[in-house]
This record gives C-alpha cells, sequence and structure tokens, in this order.
C-alpha cells in the first residue's frame, strides 16, 4: 500500500456510533438550531405557529376558566359562611331566649309558691311564705353579684343609688330572723304577712326579678 492510499483511508468518513463529533456542544446546538430552524421554514412554519396559537388560545382560555371558578367558589364559601354565622348566632339567640323564659319561669313558679302558702289559710303557710321570698331575694343579690355570708352582710353592702327599695328590703328581712330565731312564739297575723310580702314584691318588682 502506498501513501496515497494511506491517506485516503485515514480521511474516509467515520460513521461509528463514537463518532467525536457527536460530543461537540457545539455541533449539537447547531444541530438542534438548524432543526428548529427548518421547523419554522415556509413550508411548515406557517401551520405550526397556527397549532401553537391555538395551543396557547386554549390554555388561556383553561387559565381563566380557572381563575373564574376560583372566584365563584370562594363566594360560595364566603356566602356559606356567613349562612352558617348566622344561623348559629340565631341558634344562640333562641338558647339564651328560652334559658331566659327557663329563668323567669322558674322565677314566677317560686313567686307563685310564695302566693300560694301567702293565701293559705293555714297560719303556719304564712311564716313558710315570708322565709321563702326571703330566700328569693338573697337569690337576687347574688345574681346582682353582693357578697357576704349571709343575707344581712349582703344587704350591708348594697349601693343604696342602685337599690332604691333596700329600706324595704331590710324590714321585710328583719321580720324574717325574728320567724327563724322566735319559732312558734312569734305570732304572725295574715295582714302582717302580707305586708311584709308585699315589701319584697316591691323589691323583686324594682329589678324585674318576677
Amino acid at each position: 500500500m502506498d501513501i496515497s492510499q494511506s491517506l485516503n483511508l485515514n480521511t474516509a468518513p467515520q460513521n461509528s456510533l463514537f463518532d467525536p463529533t457527536f460530543l461537540n456542544l457545539e455541533y449539537l446546538f447547531n444541530q438542534i438550531l438548524n432543526f428548529f430552524r427548518n421547523l419554522f421554514s415556509a413550508e411548515f412554519g406557517g401551520i405550526l405557529r397556527l397549532i401553537l396559537f391555538f395551543l396557547a388560545l386554549f390554555f388561556i382560555i383553561v387559565i381563566a376558566y380557572c381563575i373564574i371558578r376560583v372566584f365563584e367558589i370562594r363566594e360560595k364559601e364566603k356566602k356559606y359562611l356567613e349562612h352558617e354565622i348566622a344561623e348559629y348566632a340565631r341558634k344562640q339567640n333562641e338558647k339564651e331566649k328560652n334559658l331566659m323564659n327557663k329563668g323567669e319561669g322558674q322565677k314566677n313558679l317560686r313567686w307563685e309558691g310564695v302566693l300560694n302558702h301567702l293565701f293559705s289559710e293555714n297560719p303556719a303557710d304564712w311564716k313558710v311564705a315570708i322565709i321563702e321570698a326571703d330566700s328569693m331575694l338573697e337569690s337576687l343579690l347574688d345574681q346582682m353579684g353582693y357578697k357576704g355570708e349571709n343575707l344581712g352582710e349582703k344587704l350591708k353592702v348594697v349601693d343604696r343609688d342602685r337599690f332604691r327599695s333596700i329600706d324595704d328590703a331590710w324590714e321585710a328581712h328583719i321580720v324574717r330572723n325574728r320567724i327563724a330565731h322566735e319559732g312558734l312564739q312569734f305570732e304572725l297575723t295574715e295582714r302582717e304577712a302580707k305586708r311584709v310580702v308585699a315589701l319584697y314584691e316591691q323589691v323583686f318588682r324594682e329589678f324585674g326579678f318576677i
């Protein structure tokens, strides 16, 4: 083999898969660039651009639809929460109203018990009416926040500006104490029993307790 033949062999194209040309980054970049140039050539570019336009338009519509739906869902959630809050508030108001009515009913039942004892023909029941009315008076002072070991201690700290019927309360309570301390020895007439219960009534009506 002569030198020319040797040169021809050395310059022959190499089709091996391990051709170092494919590892050249500049070569690969140029190949990719040529691919996109051919893709957007006059022959295929118009169709491709049209396809891409419709795809972009489709995705824009999808995104816009999703945004609108998100706002609609949030608006529905807001209305739902407002409805639930309003419903909860309504139920709470009804519950508090029922409790107040129940409490008012209990107060009225206690007062009815006082009146039943007061209008009894048994003189012993008149004393019971005063004792029960005195117990209601202590419950009233407890609700008003007055503290003390007994009703007398609570009456001592009452604010007279807020408690116009304080003298009536004291007078009625003194009679109750006489009933408790003297027992059967304390003589109570029907007229006096009604007068004392009327004093308690003045106090209760001042504060809407009956």
